[in-house]
C-alpha cells in the first residue's frame, strides 16, 4: 500500500507501532479479565448488567493506563523531525521504548495471576509494599515459582511480539512515513486528549459499584490499581468517610466502651481512659503466639476433615477457647495492631507501618506497669513491614534475624540477633517455627533466671507461601498450604511439650491466636467468614470453657487481663468479653478502604466514598443481604469507633501520657 494512503490510516503510518501496541495491551487486558472471571466464577454475582459494566469500566482503565504507558512515545512521534524519521536514532529509540513497554505489559499481566490467586484482588497496597521489602519478596518468589521458566516465557513473549510486528510491517510503516507534523497532529491529538482526560478523571473507586468483590475487581486494571494504591497508602478519615460531630462520636463510643467493672478517669469529652477494677490479681508470665494465616476452618472443630491441627485442638479442649472470634484485617500487621494496640482497623495502612507510631498506649504499656519485660520474637528480619520500629517504639526488646537493617535512631531498646548456628531451617520469611519457639524458650529462661516476669509476642512464619519446612516432621509434602498448616501445628505441640519441662511453665499463660485468615477473597467486598479465626488462652487457672459469644480480635488481651484479675487503667478499644453486657458484643472487620462492624446479625459497612450500607448476615458462610431500612444506632456506633480511632492516632491522643 502506498504511503500516501497511509496518512488516513493510523495503523499503517507513523503511529503504526504506537496504536498496535495499545491495541495489543487492550486485547491482553480483556483476556486477563475473562480468565479472572472464569477463575472466580463461584464468587461472581452473575448480573448481566454488572458484568457488562465491569468490562466497560475495565476497558476505560485499560485505555487510560495503556495510553499513559505510550504517552511519551506519542509525543516523540509527533515532534521528531521529518528528515530524521527512519534514522538509526529513530529505530533505536523506538525499539528501546517499546521493548521497555512490552516488559512492563507482560510482567504486570503475568504477575496479576499469582497475585489474584493469593489475594483474590487486583494489585493493591500489598503490591506496593512488595517494592519496599525486596529481600523477602524476591526470595519468596524465587522459592514459590520457577523463575527461570518465567523469565524465559517473558523473553519469549517480547521477542515473539517484536517478530510479529516486523512480519506485519508495523515497524516498516513507523519508519517510512515521513508526513509533516501538521498531518501527524490529527492522529496524536485525540490520543493525547484521551490519555490526559482518563488519567485525570479515572479513579479506582469508580469500579466499586456493586456489593460483589469479584465484579468490582474485574472492573479494575492491575497497573492502574498499583499506581492508585501507591498514591493513597494512607486515607484521611474525615476527608473520605462518613462522620459525626466529634462530641457525638466520642459520646457514642464512650458509652459503648464502658464495661461493668470500669469508670472513666476524666470528664473530658475525648478522653477514653478508664480505670478497670479486678479481683484476686495474678501475675503469670505471658506468651502471646500469633500464628501466621491460621484460619478457623483449618480446625476439625469448624468442619475440617483433614486432621491438620490435632495439637491445637487438644490444647483448645484444655483452654478458654474463643469459637466466635474475628480478625480485624487481612494482613499480619493488622493482627499485630489488633493484639497490641487493641484498636479497630483504621483506613489506609496499619498503624504498625505508619510514621510517628512510637510510645502509643498499648498492651505493652499495661504489662510494663505490672513490671513485665516485653519481647517481640520474630524469625525473619523485623525491618519487614516496620515491625521492629513499631514494637521497639512500644518498649519491646527485639529478637530477630537482623540482616543489617537498623532500627530508627529514635527507638531505644535492645535487639538480639538469632545467630546462624541457632537455625536448622529457613526460607524467605524466616526461620521455621521449631527454631522460633526455641528462641522463645531461650529468652523465657533468661527472664526466669533474672527473676523477671516476661511478656512475649511471638510471630510465626511457617504457614506462609512458599509453605516450606523441615523434612521428616509430618506426613504431608512441602509446597502446599495443608502441609504448612500441619507443620505449624506440629511445631506448636512440640513447643508446649518442651515448655512443660521448664520451671517457669506452671506460672506461664499462653495466648495462641491467628494473625488473620489464610484467604479473605470471596463473593463480598468484606467476607466475614474469611475473618473467622481461633484463639485460646492455655494454662490459665480456670476450668476449660468455650467462649461462644461474638468477640473481636481487639478483645483478646483485655479478656486475658480480666481472667488475671488485673487492676489497670486503659485507653484501649478492646473489651473484656466476660464484662461485656449481653447484646453489646461486636467485631470490627476492615480491608484497607472498606470498614465494618458486626453486631448480632447486622453488619454495618462504611467506605471511602462516604457510603453507609447495612447487611443481614446469615448462614454458615455469613452471606450478606443488603437492607434498605438501616439501624441508625449501629450506624452511629460504627462511625464513632472508626472516626475516633482515626482522630486519636492522627492527633497524637493515642500517645502515652
Amino acid at each position: 500500500m502506498k504511503i500516501s494512503n497511509s496518512l488516513n490510516k493510523p495503523f499503517l503510518g507513523r503511529f503504526s507501532a504506537l496504536f498496535s501496541t495499545l491495541s495489543l495491551y487492550l486485547l491482553l487486558s480483556f483476556l486477563i479479565r475473562v480468565v479472572l472471571l472464569i477463575w472466580s466464577s463461584k464468587d461472581v454475582d452473575f448480573s448481566l448488567f454488572y458484568i457488562i459494566r465491569a468490562f466497560f469500566t475495565g476497558f476505560l482503565f485499560d485505555l487510560a493506563i495503556g495510553s499513559l504507558f505510550l504517552f511519551l512515545y506519542g509525543i516523540y512521534l509527533l515532534f521528531f523531525p521529518k528528515r530524521w524519521i527512519g534514522s538509526a536514532f529513530d529505530r533505536c529509540f523506538t525499539y528501546f521504548y517499546l521493548t521497555l513497554i512490552f516488559i512492563i505489559i507482560y510482567f504486570s499481566l503475568l504477575a496479576e495471576i499469582p497475585f489474584w490467586d493469593e489475594f483474590g484482588v487486583r494489585f493493591n497496597f500489598i503490591a506496593v509494599d512488595y517494592l519496599i521489602y525486596t529481600y523477602e519478596v524476591v526470595e519468596n518468589i524465587n522459592q514459590s515459582y520457577p523463575l527461570p521458566v518465567i523469565a524465559l516465557v517473558l523473553v519469549g513473549l517480547i521477542v515473539s511480539t517484536i517478530f510479529i510486528f516486523k512480519k506485519r510491517n508495523i515497524f516498516k510503516n513507523t519508519f517510512s512515513d515521513k508526513s509533516p507534523i501538521s498531518n501527524r497532529v490529527k492522529y496524536i491529538l485525540p490520543f493525547v486528549i484521551i490519555a490526559v482526560a482518563l488519567g485525570l478523571t479515572m479513579k479506582n473507586k469508580q469500579a466499586d459499584f456493586s456489593n460483589n468483590l469479584v465484579v468490582n475487581e474485574l472492573g479494575k486494571n492491575g497497573a492502574f490499581s498499583f499506581v492508585s494504591a501507591f498514591k493513597s497508602n494512607e486515607l484521611d478519615y474525615l476527608t473520605f468517610y462518613p462522620k459525626l460531630s466529634d462530641k457525638e462520636a466520642y459520646s457514642v463510643v464512650k458509652k459503648s466502651l464502658l464495661q461493668e467493672n470500669q469508670n472513666y478517669v476524666s470528664t473530658q469529652f475525648d478522653d477514653i481512659s478508664r480505670a478497670t477494677k479486678g479481683n484476686q490479681e495474678q501475675n503469670p508470665n505471658i506468651i502471646l503466639i500469633a500464628i501466621e494465616s491460621f484460619s478457623a476452618d483449618f480446625l476439625s472443630t469448624f468442619g475440617n476433615k483433614d486432621n491438620l491441627t490435632p495439637n491445637y485442638e487438644k490444647l483448645a479442649n484444655e483452654s478458654m477457647f474463643f469459637t466466635n472470634l474475628y480478625a480485624t484485617g487481612t494482613r499480619t500487621v493488622r493482627g499485630m495492631e489488633a493484639l497490641t494496640l487493641s484498636v479497630p482497623p483504621t483506613p489506609g495502612n496499619s498503624i504498625v507501618r505508619r510514621p510517628n507510631n512510637d510510645n502509643l498506649f498499648s498492651v505493652s504499656s499495661i504489662v510494663k506497669s505490672k513490671n513485665y519485660q516485653p519481647y517481640f520474637i520474630y524469625g525473619g528480619d523485623g525491618y519487614f513491614d516496620n515491625m521492629n520500629n513499631f514494637f521497639g517504639g512500644q518498649g519491646f526488646d527485639i529478637v530477630d534475624r537482623d540482616r543489617g537493617n537498623p532500627l530508627s535512631d529514635n527507638i531505644k531498646t535492645q535487639r538480639f540477633k538469632i545467630e546462624d548456628k541457632e537455625v536448622s531451617f529457613e526460607n524467605a520469611w524466616g526461620i521455621c517455627d521449631e527454631d522460633l519457639y526455641k528462641q522463645s524458650i531461650k529468652y523465657a529462661d533468661k527472664s526466669a533466671k533474672a527473676n523477671k516476669p516476661f511478656f512475649q509476642f511471638v510471630m510465626t512464619t511457617s504457614n506462609h507461601k512458599p509453605y516450606t519446612f523441615p523434612s521428616g516432621k509430618i506426613d504431608l509434602p512441602q509446597g502446599e498450604r495443608n502441609g504448612a498448616v500441619k507443620y505449624t501445628d506440629y511445631a506448636l505441640g512440640k513447643f508446649i511439650n518442651d515448655a512443660k519441662s521448664k520451671p517457669w511453665f506452671k506460672n506461664t499463660v499462653f495466648v495462641i491466636v491467628a494473625d488473620h485468615c489464610a484467604s479473605s477473597a470471596g463473593k463480598w467486598e468484606i467476607n466475614i467468614a474469611k475473618h473467622h479465626i481461633p484463639a485460646i488462652i492455655y494454662n490459665l487457672n480456670q476450668k476449660p470453657e468455650k467462649i461462644e459469644r461474638l468477640t473481636s480480635q481487639i478483645d483478646v488481651m483485655p479478656t486475658l487481663f480480666g481472667y488475671l484479675g488485673w487492676n489497670y487503667n486503659t485507653s484501649l478499644y478492646g473489651k473484656d468479653i466476660n464484662q461485656t453486657k449481653i447484646g453489646d458484643e461486636r467485631a470490627f472487620i476492615g480491608n484497607y478502604r472498606t470498614l465494618g462492624m458486626l453486631k448480632g446479625n447486622i453488619f454495618t459497612q462504611i467506605d471511602d466514598r462516604k457510603r453507609v450500607k447495612q447487611f443481614i448476615v446469615s448462614g454458615a458462610d455469613k452471606s450478606l443481604s443488603e437492607v434498605k431500612s438501616k439501624n441508625n444506632e449501629q450506624v452511629a456506633e460504627t462511625i464513632s469507633y472508626y472516626q475516633t480511632a482515626s482522630e486519636r492516632f492522627k492527633n497524637g491522643k493515642m500517645k502515652m501520657k
